[in-house]
């Protein structure tokens, strides 16, 4: 195995570091971690298990109640992908240049900027992915042993989301198809299993007490963009990484079929396509396969590196990998000013954009409406990004319920609240509920940032029909 030259890491890593960290407070808030700062602490919630919120929280509770504060996970979790990265081009025999190639185009490539950026359970799974995957290769190619520390890192994974299954299940079928098979009946990978298991175990109880509502969240997804997660997997799988680096991943899977000296490794090629067919299957994130191409990607550097000795070669490398950053830093982080923004191509180019911007506006605009309306004992919002703005930046203000997520077994509202005022929701659905709702105004965040809550209505209702116990059932929704 080749030396480990941390110059190159340690310099890029400390770059995407900074570059985070000047940039992580432009805009706003992304709506899920809005919904972060409201949970209490848990072993689990009905769509998601407690890891990320906890880091969030902790990270509040360490630095300030501050955006920036926030996402310092975010960012450190993305540093440790590229390492881990790193270390698995060293694995697998990269020396210096495939190394630095590594470490450069993967810390401004857009999958690291995008997740480390915000702070959700898809940045914190990535570096799950990628260590486990690191694992499963020296597991495969050095030392069996190694399956115990896969198990460590699975366990510790599935508190955050259950999507590592998935992948280990892929692996499997991708040793059956291809081995080694004696991989699979190894003492070491059956206790890994375990250890998995016994670390993970408090999640996995908790999930089977409350009847798996993570399936139930799940199936709420297929059904509400299911179709969309479908038709977009495919080409986000090239523009998450880069297009400009799509070749050096490319060639990590070739080089996995096709190098002797590979073979031990070679599961990984299949368990790709494998984990595409699941995905697409279930209707689940475009980015779920996110960590399987951070590794090719490792590993293509090594023979890339190889391929790039020559002057010219080295030129074209480096100009690639230079058009992949400039891209990925406009499209991925808050450089265009927020009021300049909706005139641009970004917020369709990125959907975690427009996810960030408006919030104190709309709190503006619900704090008005509630000052005329002092009668009203509670507030009641469509989703939990309404919610945790209104939460964050609100002041006297009743308290404020949803029905989304694990936000509705927060509720329901005071028994005497007969008045309330409704962000969001529909005045033909949440009417049946009242004697009257009137409109009493539209959010509207001024930049022309079209997102779930622009145009959306402010209610008054009064004279609720019922009681809250009784009605409150039909404000639950999973997305």
């Amino acid at each position: 195995m080749r030396p480990l030259h941390r110059l190159h890491p340690t310099l890029a890593s400390l770059a995407l570091a900074a570059v985070l960290a000047l940039t992580n407070a432009r805009y706003d808030y992304h709506r899920d971690e809005l919904y972060f700062r409201m949970l209490d602490p848990a072993w689990g919630y009905v769509d998601q298990p407690p890891l990320t919120p906890l880091l969030g929280q902790a990270s509040i509770a360490l630095f300030g109640d501050t955006l920036w504060a926030l996402r310092i996970p975010s960012a450190l979790c993305m540093v440790g992908v590229l390492w881990l990265a790193v270390f698995t081009a060293r694995e697998l025999g990269g020396g210096r240049a495939a190394q630095a190639l590594c470490a450069w185009g993967l810390a401004f490539a857009g999958v690291a900027l995008a997740f480390g950026h915000t702070l959700s359970t898809a940045t914190v799974d990535l570096l799950v992915w990628v260590a486990v995957l690191l694992f499963a290769i020296r597991a495969l190619m050095r030392d069996p042993r190694w399956w115990l520390a896969v198990g460590a890192v699975t366990g510790i994974g599935l508190y955050n989301k259950h999507l590592i299954v998935l992948l280990l299940l892929s692996l499997a079928v991708g040793l059956l198809a291809v081995g080694p098979r004696a991989a699979l009946a190894s003492k070491w990978l059956w206790a890994g299993v375990a250890i998995a298991l016994v670390v993970g175990s408090p999640n996995l109880v908790y999930q089977a007490v409350h009847g798996w509502p993570q399936l139930e969240m799940a199936s709420a997804i297929n059904e509400s963009d299911g179709a969309e997660n479908r038709v977009l997997l495919l080409p986000f799988q090239f523009l998450l990484v880069g297009l400009f680096l799509v070749p050096v991943w490319f060639a990590g899977v070739w080089a996995l079929v096709r190098r002797p000296e590979w073979r031990p490794v070679r599961a990984l090629a299949v368990a790709y396509p494998v984990l595409l067919v699941i995905v697409l299957v279930t209707g689940g994130q475009f980015y779920y396969p996110m960590g399987l191409v951070i590794v090719f990607y490792a590993i293509g550097c090594v023979p890339v590196a190889a391929w790039a000795r020559g002057l010219g070669r080295r030129g074209l490398l480096v100009t690639a990998a230079a058009l992949n950053s400039a891209v990925s830093l406009v499209v991925a982080l808050p450089l265009i000013p927020v009021g300049e923004v909706g005139g641009t191509p970004i917020p369709d180019m990125n959907n975690s954009v427009p996810d960030q911007v408006g919030w104190q506006a709309y709190t503006d605009q619900v704090e008005a409406v509630v000052a005329a309306a002092p009668e009203a004992g509670a507030i009641v919002t469509a989703n939990y990004g309404e919610a945790g703005s209104l939460e964050r930046y609100g002041e006297h203000l009743p308290p404020v319920f949803s029905g989304h997520n694990a936000l509705h077994q927060y509720g329901p509202p005071p028994a005497d609240a007969g008045t309330v005022v409704v962000v969001g929701l529909p005045p033909a659905q949440v009417g049946v509920y009242f004697e009257a709702c009137t409109v009493e105004a539209e959010l509207d965040n001024g930049v022309g940032v079209d997102n779930e809550e622009q145009g959306e209505a402010v209610l008054v209702c009064t004279g609720l029909r019922g009681t809250w116990d009784e009605v409150w059932p039909d404000f639950q929704r999973f997305s």
